[in-house]
């Protein structure tokens, strides 16, 4: 495990395993493929790692943040692009849920039931969506079988439990089969109170900025309680549940299953106070008596039924050495209820994915060739839905091979695809986008490896980015969209020194993206329906920074190690307009030590990151203040017979400090929580 550093394998990328277990193992097919910029977590990492929501668990990789709307809701930012740039899967198809369409709609992928997850962060996302610029998140779950266990029946079960929300979650997974057949079962169950915080609620810049505010309006008392309200979010509670079930007969000749799953999930939305007092001035009611309605911040309940098949099949014959085709089917719902019980807006989803992959060898070329079609019915109804229902069709071609020349390995890759979205009061749009990308790979030495890949892809404006228009008042904002938006291009050039020796390992990335008619959404100084009002807009804008990490295995003993890490990531971006260049929500410098050690079956690791301030804010945008993430994870494994238990205690935030992820959409009035400790236990067998 070079935990991504250099290379990664294409045939783990594209098949998840699935055709290693069926033909014995295949090392490294198409090593590095497309891009230096690879990561993945699993096992023990992973257990360390894991959070409530994805972009949680992935938010200590470098390059990598967390668009947090409280702990139930999370997606990923990749070098500072997320939304649709950044496309979260599950077993290689798109969890097909809403979180693209607001970021307080939750991923639908359950980061305690994960295997493993791997992190696209360059143009090998082109296997996946020519859209996905800045990345893909893959998370991989094992519930359609691949292979037939060993043993009649395999599993864990894990639960833990916190201080901070008095939260709970417990996991459960399980394993079986023979005679050609297997199967997997899983679920979870979790749920938390509103989780403290160090301090206030609202940021001490915002609160400044409305108290001046209402002492030029003569109003001192209109938001007192709001500014004053401090030591606990309000409305960031949660309760989760979810499981599924899938079963595949394998052979020889390779495997066919089919997997079935259900999440169902009620959290409040913090930073959504407004919704039931904007009510009753609309209706001419009286303030006081909704005084107390008002105080409710607004519950999302959301539900998703999910079908799966894949078919994966080796020796083709031919020049085709492998074949997978992967299909998935989701339903999805959610009503957004305000603190009164009144169901402000539903949303519905119904989509499905289609993907084949056909791996090949040409010659002294090899790689993969496929396809891709899915489908999407979006609908949300109800007075403060802000967008119109749409049908999305979206089809692509791919291929990506890679040769090695006598000095270097050559790699490629190209995309070709369409989008069509049909919104319901206007006419229909299509976009013809594609993909492309040329890499190599040059062995500096035994130890070090130098990879540069240049891509360029193109992006068709999602529906939300078109015909958005109206209130959005968990965001506080009043979005209004642009129907006449032009595809998005990107140029991007990424150049990875890694070494690989006996005690050292390190890898600096540095990244550069220049895009044509990027897509950001804009402050514009309006006020609409008492919110400010943001537009979507088109410039020319630049990205560029960069990811490093080092490690090293420090000293040695006859029953442990004490290894030390290191890590830093840095992004900065800016769109070609006069006056403030500045995007929104674009991450600041950050950087972390960690030391870890073993010793016998005890584990522990102490993580310290420091996160510097934003002060190059957009419009309209206040900056976030500097602070500190000290972690400490504990574990004691017990082997009884051929199974495993493990205790483990873990404490985030052990500073108390206040964070402000800047990447949030509310971070000024939904900070991250306050020192946790959390422990619990798994088993394995």
């Amino acid at each position: 495990e070079t935990h991504g550093l250099i290379r990664f394998s294409l045939h783990n990328s594209l098949f998840a395993a699935a055709l290693d277990e069926v033909d014995g193992g295949t090392d490294d097919m198409i090593a590095g493929m497309l891009s230096g910029l690879f990561s993945a977590i699993s096992g023990a990492e992973l257990d360390r790692k894991r959070a409530t929501n994805i972009a949680s668990s992935l938010s200590q990789q470098p390059g990598i943040h967390n668009a947090s709307f409280g702990t139930a809701v999370g997606r990923p930012v990749i070098h500072g692009l997320g939304g649709p740039r950044v496309r979260v899967m599950e077993d290689r198809i798109d969890t097909m849920d809403v979180s693209v369409t607001s970021a307080d709609h939750a991923v639908t992928v359950e980061p305690f039931l994960t295997d493993r997850i791997e992190v696209l962060k360059g143009s090998s996302a082109l296997l996946y969506g020519s859209g996905a610029i800045g990345g893909v998140v893959d998370v991989h779950t094992s519930r359609i079988p691949h292979s037939v266990p060993e043993k009649s029946i395999t599993g864990g079960v894990e639960t833990r439990f916190d201080n901070n929300a008095e939260s709970h979650a417990t996991a459960a997974k399980f394993d079986g089969g023979g005679n050609g057949f297997a199967w997997h079962a899983d679920g979870v169950w979790k749920d938390a109170n509103d989780y403290e915080i160090p301090g206030y609620v609202e940021s001490s810049r915002l609160r400044a900025l409305e108290a001046a505010e209402e002492e030029e309006a003569g109003q001192d008392e209109e938001h007192e309680e709001e500014a004053h309200a401090r030591g606990e979010l309000d409305g960031s509670g949660y309760d989760f549940e979810s499981y599924s079930f899938g079963a595949s007969h394998v052979g020889e000749w390779g495997f066919f299953g089919a997997s079935i799953s259900r999440i169902d999930g009620i959290y409040q939305l913090p930073g959504g106070h407004g919704h039931a007092e904007e009510h009753a001035e609309e209706e001419g009611e009286d303030e006081e008596a909704h005084h107390d309605e008002g105080e409710t911040p607004p519950t999302l309940d959301m539900s998703q039924n999910r079908l799966d098949a894949e078919l994966g099949m080796n020796d083709l014959g031919g020049v085709f050495t492998g074949m997978n085709i992967r299909f998935g089917r989701v339903d999805y719902e959610h009503r957004e209820i305000e603190g009164s019980g009144e169901v402000a807006v539903e949303f519905e989803n119904r989509a499905w994915e289609l993907r084949g992959e056909f791996l090949y060898e040409i010659g002294a070329w090899s790689g993969a060739v496929g396809f891709q079609q899915n489908d999407r019915e979006f609908s949300a109804l109800g007075e403060e839905a802000f967008v119109p229902p749409i049908d999305t069709q979206e089809s692509g071609l791919f291929w990506v091979g890679e040769t090695q020349l006598d000095a270097f390995q050559l790699e490629a890759g190209l995309r070709l695809g369409r989008v069509e979205h049909d919104p319901s009061n206007q006419g229909s749009r299509d976009f013809d986008t594609y993909a492309f990308s040329v890499g190599t790979i040059v062995p500096i030495s035994s130890a070090w490896q130098l990879s540069t890949v240049l891509d360029h892809s193109s992006r068709a404006p999602v529906g939300e980015e078109l015909y958005s228009n109206g209130g959005h008042l968990a965001r506080q904002a009043f979005i209004v969209g642009n129907p006449n938006l032009d595809n998005e291009s990107a140029t991007g050039l990424s150049t990875t020194l890694a070494y690989q020796g006996a005690s050292w390992r390190a890898s600096v990335t540095g990244h550069y993206t220049r895009f044509d008619d990027f897509i950001y959404e804009q402050a514009t100084g309006n006020v609409i329906e008492e919110l400010p009002e943001f537009d979507f807009r088109q410039e020319e804008a630049t990205f560029h920074g960069v990811d490093m990490e080092i490690a090293t295995t420090a000293y040695r003993w006859d029953s442990g190690s004490l290894s030390v890490r290191g890590m830093l990531d840095w992004v900065e971006a800016s769109v070609d307009v006069s006056g403030n260049d500045h995007l929104p929500r674009i991450p600041p410098v950050r950087y972390g030590i960690g030391v870890d050690i073993n010793h016998d079956n005890f584990s522990a690791s102490l993580d310290f990151v420091q996160v510097h301030g934003q002060g190059d804010t957009a419009p309209l945008e206040l900056s976030t203040s500097s602070y500190q993430d000290l972690r400490l994870y504990l574990v004691q494994r017990f082997y009884i017979g051929e199974s495993t238990l493990e205790l483990f205690a873990s404490g985030k935030n052990l500073t108390d400090d206040e964070q402000r992820h800047h990447a949030s959409f509310i971070k000024e009035f939904a900070p991250a929580p306050g020192r946790t400790i959390e422990a619990g236990f798994r088993v394995n067998f």
